[in-house]
């Protein structure tokens, strides 16, 4: 990474994002999940989202190709699964408690909140691809707090007037 790219990440890490985790089950029906803090809302009607993945990423393919999704805002307890999922480690699902919805995607348990996507478009975005996605089911804990990232480091994010 050059200078100028170096110092236009610290510039977006003034940004505080939200924690995210994307998962689905590949064309195998194994267990495929990630960490992403590039999630954002599109549309109320209909209800759209966004995110991205490297074009470098493993995963890639898998996500290129399915039909669903579920992205995952994680508790600010949640660290170490958010860990988990950056990591380069094969089978991230392992030490992980989750189960399949009624929509057969991998929901992880205890997250702030989830929203299950069908896929709708899948755009160039330099270095990364941007999916696109209709929400078809959205589940919240409106008493957990969200775990976000701002200038490299983790951080909760707390109601006003706390």
């Amino acid at each position: 990474m050059s200078n100028h790219s170096a110092d236009y990440r610290n510039t977006l890490g003034i940004f505080p994002t939200g924690v995210t985790i994307i998962t689905t089950l590949d064309k195998d029906g194994r267990e495929a999940g990630f960490t992403a803090s590039s999630f954002n809302s599109v549309s109320l009607d209909p209800q759209l989202v966004l995110w991205s993945l490297a074009k470098s990423s493993s995963l890639l393919s898998v996500f290129e190709n399915t039909e669903s999704y579920a992205v995952h805002f994680l508790a600010a307890d949640q660290t170490d699964i958010s860990n988990t999922f950056a990591s380069p480690i094969l089978d991230r699902f392992a030490e992980v408690d989750w189960a399949l919805s009624d929509s057969k995607l991998p929901i992880l348990a205890n997250c702030a909140a989830h929203l299950e996507c069908a896929s709708r478009h899948v755009y160039e975005g330099g270095d990364h691809l941007i999916f696109v996605g209709e929400v078809i089911h959205h589940q919240c804990d409106q008493d957990k707090k969200a775990l976000v990232y701002h200038r490299g480091e983790y951080s909760e994010c707390k109601p006003l007037g706390e």
